[in-house]
């Protein structure tokens, strides 16, 4: 947690600064405010550090079980070894992410057709990837 609020906090900071850049900048070269970007960069940096006062302040906790990115002695190993069960290899979710993509592309150009003839595909995918282990070479 120590190391995950620090670096939050070197990133408000860079918010912070980078705020101050954007304001003189704009300023500089518009003759006015450029008032969006100043209020989305200093938010970023106002809600940045708020997650990392969060941190910093409830990483008391964890002073009885220190996490292994903590310790100056812990090694990748000693983090959770299990994070889920892969595939060695998997088409369907390039699949998946094709179809998404091209009913999008349908939606955005205004092509309902085009959103009409990518849906059965991403059907196909969604039902290939849930039944993967059921059937062909990685059945149960």
């Amino acid at each position: 947690m120590k190391t995950s609020a620090r670096l939050l906090w070197v990133l408000a900071v860079f918010y912070a600064v980078v705020t101050v850049v954007y304001t003189l900048w704009t300023h500089a070269a518009l003759g006015h405010y450029e008032w969006v970007g100043i209020v989305a960069l200093a938010l970023s940096g106002i809600f940045v550090a708020f997650v990392a006062f969060y941190l910093g302040s409830s990483a008391k906790p964890f002073r009885v079980h220190v996490l292994p990115e903590d310790r100056l002695d812990g090694e990748i190993a000693d983090a959770d070894p299990e994070l889920g069960f892969f595939p060695p290899q998997s088409w369907w979710p390039f699949v998946l992410a094709l179809a998404v993509g091209l009913i999008f592309l349908g939606l955005s150009i205004g092509g309902w057709w085009f959103a009409y003839f990518a849906a059965p595909l991403f059907i196909v995918a969604i039902v290939g990837w849930v039944f993967e282990y059921y059937r062909g070479r990685y059945a149960h």
